[in-house]
């Protein structure tokens, strides 16, 4: 039975990149997928290509290209990312010029657009997710709107003769799913096997968090070599079984613990969850130790596709205002609720506007709240204070009232800093799917 090698090269824009390389060089994989979207990452992006219409890409796109390419087209391994984030012909064309320099010729670049929908959102009455409002609630503030789109535009691509498929915003698992697609010939309709493509998808998508990375807790799970953690590989098989493992002798582990944690993370319900392309079932799925770092993941199912898909909407929310200063020796943890206890009095004194307020001391209470501490008052504190605020102007005042603690504070203060800074947030709707329409673009070296 045909079998194919998926490598994950990244699981968020600013990853590793040496864990790519070495899938590259000796993972003896067909596929490497590189996954570097968030949800707000995309709306950060469109904004840098209002700024710059040849920017708006990952940032790391060209260190990436430059350092997995000529790998990737001595070996025929196809390269599969949605760094292209809202610019993903800027990144094609970009993708392009690194191939000339490093003399690789033929190489083929397909750019994957139409998951831009900013003006199919715009003036409709759609229904905010996480509010129940609607898009006009939102007013002039929007700044992006990108559908989750599905594998279809990039399995596409690669029959088209792709080696490099960019896309903007696409479902993680679609980025995985569609290797699967064009290898193997699946049905658009084949729920089943759709299903055990996302499972596929799912577990890489991360990248290092199933071979280790974030399942780490030392003395209750021990994980070897984290400094040079492997990315994981996907063997899957035509009939969609599926091997999770890594590259013999790099740092982390494969374990059925480590699949599972994966499994579950960022999954609201098991039994149904939405991608475009299938509503992915996990809720029978089992896995099986097989061999060091090797593991069988069986059992996924899938139903019929909503026939909706997810927009993310990035819109401007409000500014935040920080500032930060520490103090240490005897005495800090007072020293410190001293000097939160001066800048919440001067915030009211010089009368700045927020929405909201948080005055921390970072490990003590920054996190959970309350006074944790087990009765051994810490030998360092961290003083934080952030607030909320319809203006950068009054952004700006927060850390500076708590600059001054230097010379008009409690003994001792150092390390003083702050910043002020918009704040991109996301909400989403969903979109009837016939109203996106993704469409291909393909450059040659």
């Amino acid at each position: 039975m045909k079998t194919i090698r998926i490598g994950s090269g990244a699981g968020y824009s600013g990853d590793r990149i040496e864990p790519a390389i070495e899938l590259a060089e000796k993972g003896e994989i067909d596929y490497l997928v590189f996954e570097c979207l968030a949800e707000r990452t995309i709306a950060l992006a469109q904004q840098a290509r209002l700024k710059d219409p040849n920017s708006g890409y990952d940032p790391l796109l060209q260190a990436r290209m430059q350092a997995v390419l000529a790998i990737c087209h001595a070996k025929g391994i196809k390269i599969i990312t949605n760094m292209g984030a809202a610019n993903p012909v800027a990144a094609a064309e970009k993708t392009i010029e690194i191939a000339r320099g490093l003399g690789l010729k033929g190489l083929r670049v397909a750019a994957v657009t139409g998951d831009d929908v900013l003006d199919s959102v715009r003036g409709t009455n759609l229904t905010i997710e996480e509010t129940g409002g609607t898009v006009p609630d939102l007013g002039n503030r929007i700044i992006s709107a990108n559908a989750y789109i599905g594998a279809a535009p990039i399995a596409a691509a690669l029959a088209a003769g792709a080696d490099v498929v960019i896309t903007g915003r696409a479902a993680d698992p679609a980025l995985f799913m569609a290797p699967l697609i064009h290898s193997f010939g699946w049905s658009f309709v084949d729920w089943d096997m759709l299903g055990r493509g996302v499972v596929a998808g799912h577990l890489l998508e991360c990248a290092g968090q199933v071979t280790g990375g974030y399942f780490a807790d030392p003395g209750y799970k021990d994980v070897e070599g984290l400094a040079r953690l492997g990315f994981p590989i996907a063997e899957v098989a035509e009939d969609g079984g599926l091997v999770i493992t890594k590259v013999a002798g790099s740092g982390g582990q494969v374990t059925t613990d480590t699949c599972k944690e994966q499994l579950l993370y960022e999954i609201h319900d098991p039994a149904r969850y939405y991608q475009p392309d299938v509503i992915a079932d996990f809720s029978a799925v089992s896995v099986e130790q097989i061999g060091p770092d090797r593991v069988r993941v069986t059992g996924a199912q899938g139903w019929p596709k909503t026939g909706t898909l997810k927009v993310s909407i990035g819109y401007i929310d409000s500014y935040i205002g920080e500032g930060q200063i520490s103090y240490a020796g005897a005495g800090a943890v007072a020293r410190g609720r001293l000097a939160l206890e001066i800048v919440r009095e001067r915030l009211v004194l010089t009368g700045v506007q927020s929405s909201e307020a948080r005055f921390d001391l970072i490990g003590i209470n920054a996190l959970h709240g309350g006074d944790l501490s087990d009765g051994h008052a810490p030998y360092e504190v961290r003083v934080r204070v952030t607030a909320r605020t319809d203006t950068m102007a009054e952004a700006v005042r927060i850390g500076n009232e708590v600059e001054t603690l230097y010379t008009n504070g409690p003994a001792g203060g150092g390390g003083a800093w702050k910043s002020a800074r918009e704040i991109i947030a996301v909400a989403s709707v969903l979109l009837p799917e016939a109203a996106v329409q993704p469409a291909l673009h393909i450059l040659e070296a």
